[in-house]
């Protein structure tokens, strides 16, 4: 609201109040003061809690149409007033209140992720991961007009466009119109709400799709997008054989009458919504790209048309309730019609007789021991080969310079940095402090022990305490003269990515010249866990020798805790200053990945990623759409930076998942025993 108050028109020296207009321009949810949360947080134990939460609900429901008997409202009244006290209280933390932007859309997916994890609801159906909705989104573009999504679940895909809209700097209420379809009542609800905690509105309305048409769009969507149910087999297919959807007529039907497999009536449900220059991208059951019979001949009538953009590659473990590979699929009615290069000559520019397969199952980011997905840079990676395919150099170019640019701002913030909230910090000599302090309170204990005649190194100890204390000064003496030369090297990097202008060749120099900064910050890394190592040998040395007890009982003022104390506050100071040297390298990693694959910063085939596949190709392999079959095999690469710690404790995390399912299974199977008496 306060952002919001500045802009609005003012009339001899009075601003005029906060419509649901301007909320809804900012991709804002247009709330009254009784509906606010900082008024429900506020109301005291004698105030109904339960009534004030339904009037806010009941509120909403008036300003929106399209949420008129979708909020909740009965199960506040079946919790008692103190606790849905502590509940707004709960909710209501210091740190929400001083984030910015679409916390609360945020926390909305939160949810809906977690719901989703769970399996519960048409198993996990209603929602797309986000980092497939957004690349979606991110390759589809969205400038303008109606977006439709067939079987839109939650609504994620109206969310993500939305924020393309956002990041063009334009307002999505103003561009884009959304239109679903969804046959489950309890998602519409799901997906209404969606789009109110992001400030958008949509017109979604009950059907299954297969049989039902109540938006009339055929031919007229300027986008579709979808994550469709895949391989489905009960479609009726006398129902849809004359349904003006199937452009490419029906796949294959089995005895029972019912479609073999849905996939197809879905890819052609999709096309034959777009308008002339309509663009659809959608998730797919990798079965389909190379799926044989009807739906290979239905899949050549949709290659022949052109019309089919890009091809993506998706590992298993994407979705939170299917382990199968899946794939993008992305169509362009508005390709332009360039010719087919001549026979034995691959396909150079993008056009109407050529599909660009990409292969991204090497690309991942592993969440769980369930889920992966793609981190924001991988993301990004695999969008800048689009622009590529494109021709948008441009932005390719000022991604690489991106990447560098971070390469150089978290260089120095590994020396100090301070956020937009004023919380500042200075993690290399924030832990350099540590580990004097760490020093300091271990200095009586090793003055007293280097007087002790009878000391000698305990048995079975591979050094005295004297020696380890000496290994760790001189360890300590070269990490500090380390910090200063990067030091240095972080301020000439500054320097120089300033000076440098967004070219090509001008950002291959600079990511040559950022490399000896980029091995510096992964020494330091191996440093910084060193030290602390030496340190808690020393400590561990002095334990085993029993001595410290003695001696914290000789110096008063000193007890065992200090060193506890100390040796935390040094643990968590290095994972802090670990965590953001990692930083300048793997940004540095992402320009790096790019510029050697494409170092002319144009197209180009890259084993195991992507080619730039002719039509001629297809018909060549069967008129397969599978990216994997015509990219090849990537060559097998070794991970430098790979850390036999981090894979330890993740193989950790592993086991104690595996173990308490175990627990819960067992106590699943002696329950179901138990009730049949057994």
């Amino acid at each position: 609201m306060s952002q919001l108050e500045p802009n609005l028109p003012s009339r001899g020296g009075k601003t005029r109040a906060l419509t649901k207009e301007d909320f809804s321009q900012q991709s804002a949810i247009f709330l009254r003061p009784k509906a606010q949360f900082d008024h429900l947080v506020a109301l005291p134990d004698s105030e109904d809690r339960a009534r004030a939460i339904i009037e806010a609900m009941e509120s909403i429901e008036a300003d929106y149409e399209n949420l008129r008997g979708i909020l909740p409202k009965g199960e506040f009244q079946e919790l008692d007033n103190q606790v849905l006290g502590q509940l707004l209280r709960t909710l209501n933390p210091e740190e929400l209140k001083k984030v910015s932007g679409d916390v609360f859309g945020r926390i909305y997916e939160y949810f809906l992720t977690q719901f989703a994890d769970q399996g519960a609801h048409d198993g996990g159906e209603f929602f797309t991961p986000v980092s497939l909705v957004s690349l979606i989104a991110h390759v589809l573009d969205p400038e303008r007009g109606t977006v439709l999504d067939p079987a839109c679940g939650s609504g994620g895909m109206f969310v993500q466009s939305a924020r393309i809209v956002e990041e063009h700097g334009d307002s999505p209420t103003e561009k884009l119109t959304f239109r679903g379809l969804e046959k489950n009542a309890t998602t519409i609800r799901l997906a209404k709400m969606n789009l109110a905690v992001h400030g958008l509105e949509g017109d979604i309305q009950k059907a299954i799709t297969y049989y039902e048409d109540p938006h009339e769009l055929v031919g007229k969507a300027d986008y579709v997008m979808a994550n469709p149910p895949f391989n489905v087999d009960e479609i009726d297919a006398d129902k849809i054989k004359s349904d003006p959807r199937l452009p490419f007529g029906l796949p294959g039907v089995n005895k029972k009458g019912k479609v073999s497999n849905g996939n197809y009536v879905w890819i052609s449900y999709f096309y034959s919504y777009l308008s002339e220059q309509g663009r659809a991208g959608f998730v797919m059951s990798s079965q389909a790209s190379s799926a044989g019979g009807g739906e290979a001949k239905l899949r050549q009538k949709l290659v022949e048309t052109g019309d089919v953009n890009a091809m993506i590659a998706i590992r298993s473990n994407f979705f939170y309730t299917r382990t199968v590979p899946c794939e993008l699929w992305f169509l362009n009615r508005d390709k332009p019609l360039i010719p087919s290069p001549p026979s034995g000559e691959r396909a150079r520019v993008r056009g109407k007789n050529t599909v660009l397969m990409i292969d991204a199952r090497n690309v991942y980011r592993k969440v769980s021991r369930k889920i992966y997905d793609f981190s924001p840079e991988q993301q990004q990676n695999l969008l800048a080969i689009v622009w590529l395919h494109r021709g948008e150099s441009e932005r390719y170019l000022q991604l690489v310079s991106q990447y560098l640019g971070n390469v150089a701002d978290e260089a120095q913030a590994c020396l100090a940095w301070e956020d937009e909230t004023g919380q500042s910090a200075r993690p290399l000599p924030d832990y350099i402090e540590a580990l004097k302090a760490l020093r300091k309170t271990l200095a009586p204990i090793l003055d007293s022990l280097s007087k002790d005649a009878s000391f000698s190194p305990s048995e079975g100890a591979e050094v005295s305490v004297t020696d380890a204390a000496g290994e760790l000064d001189n360890a300590f003496a070269r990490f500090a003269q380390d910090i200063e030369q990067f030091r240095k090297r972080a301020d000439k990097a500054a320097r120089q990515w300033q000076a440098a202008p967004d070219t090509n060749a001008a950002l291959c120099k600079l990511i040559a010249q950022f490399e000896p900064m980029s091995e510096a910050s992964r020494n330091l890394i191996k440093q910084t866990d060193l030290i602390y190592k030496l340190a808690t040998r020393l400590i561990d040395e002095i334990a085993r020798k029993g001595r410290s007890l003695d001696e914290a009982k000789r110096n008063p003022g000193f007890t065992t805790r200090d060193i506890t104390r100390a040796r935390k506050a040094a643990d968590e100071a290095r994972q802090r200053a670990v965590e953001q040297l990692k930083q300048v390298r793997y940004f540095w990693k992402q320009a790096h990945w790019l510029t050697e694959r494409f170092p002319e910063a144009k197209l180009r085939d890259v084993e195991g990623l992507v080619k730039l596949v002719d039509i001629k190709e297809i018909e060549a392999n069967d008129w397969s759409l599978t990216p994997g079959r015509y990219v090849g095999v990537a060559p097998e690469e070794v991970d430098e930076d790979f850390d036999f710690e981090e894979t330890l404790r993740e193989i950790h995390v592993e086991l104690e998942g595996l173990n308490a399912e175990a627990v819960t299974l067992a106590a699943t199977i002696k329950r179901n025993f138990e009730e049949l008496g057994i």
